[in-house]
């Protein structure tokens, strides 16, 4: 089991594990605030349905982000490194927009007597805080990367010596799964969110749409499988597994 062994490895870790301890008191907060003050019948109301999915998906990106810290230390994985500080700013900005989002809907089901309108007001001083938290969490990941850089390249250098080719093969290989990993949240984001909204369950799109789920999280983990194996055959499959999404018809699905 991979243990952090330097400072700078270690710093990386408990910037992201306060941040995200933090953001998942916040969010489990205004999570439970909405839902108690809910009532019975607002169940028929997709907008009720949507911020409680949202709200989780936010919980289950900081959860994912943590896996993918683990991960990247573990690998000494550069580009993912990166990657994660991009996607925490990207996690910043989805929690500036949540404010007015939720602002929106507490004040639609509340016209609709759905919700107690004032709940917005004990929620917001814990939605205002929640960016507040990943700007600086990710002010701090910026820094710790830029360590973590010099420190990394080190190591791979001592792997892989100066050959400048296998320095570029790494790198592609090094982007190419960091992008596989972040793909399979931002799919399973995007897929769960139009489940939710579709009101209409009995459509063929809909159907399509449940089924493309585990159909993209194989190709995902057959793209990464066969990478690692060197395999052209393999890589062929994947490639014209991928093109399905490219399809204007079935882009709603993949």
């Amino acid at each position: 089991m991979y243990l952090p062994n330097t400072r700078w490895t270690w710093s990386f870790v408990i910037v992201t594990t306060i941040q995200a301890a933090c953001v998942l008191a916040f969010e489990s907060y205004v999570f439970a605030r909405f839902q108690l003050q809910l009532k019975s019948d607002a169940s028929t109301n997709t907008e009720s349905k949507t911020i409680p999915t949202f709200l989780t998906l936010y919980i289950f990106g900081f959860v994912y982000e943590l896996i993918l810290v683990y991960d990247a230390l573990r690998l000494k994985n550069t580009i993912q490194v990166i990657g994660l500080c991009i996607c925490n700013f990207g996690l910043l900005i989805y929690g500036a927009v949540q404010i007015d989002q939720i602002d929106t809907s507490v004040d639609q089901l509340g016209a609709l007597g759905l919700i107690h309108p004032e709940v917005i007001d004990e929620m917001k001083p814990f939605l205002i805080a929640i960016p507040c938290i990943t700007a600086l969490g990710t002010v701090g990941m910026g820094f710790l990367a830029w360590k973590l850089y010099d420190e990394f390249a080190w190591t791979i250098y001592k792997h892989i010596s100066a050959d400048l080719r296998m320095k570029r093969r790494y790198l592609t290989y090094q982007i190419y799964i960091a992008l596989l990993k972040f793909d399979f949240f931002f799919f399973l984001g995007f897929t769960v969110q139009f489940v939710v909204i579709v009101t209409d369950t009995k459509t063929v799109e809909f159907a399509l749409t449940l089924a493309a789920i585990p159909v993209t999280i194989l190709i995902l983990v057959m793209a990464a499988f066969w990478t690692r194996r060197e395999s052209t055959v393999g890589m062929i499959i994947v490639i014209v597994s991928y093109t399905p999404s490219m399809d204007p018809e079935t882009n709603t699905i993949t």
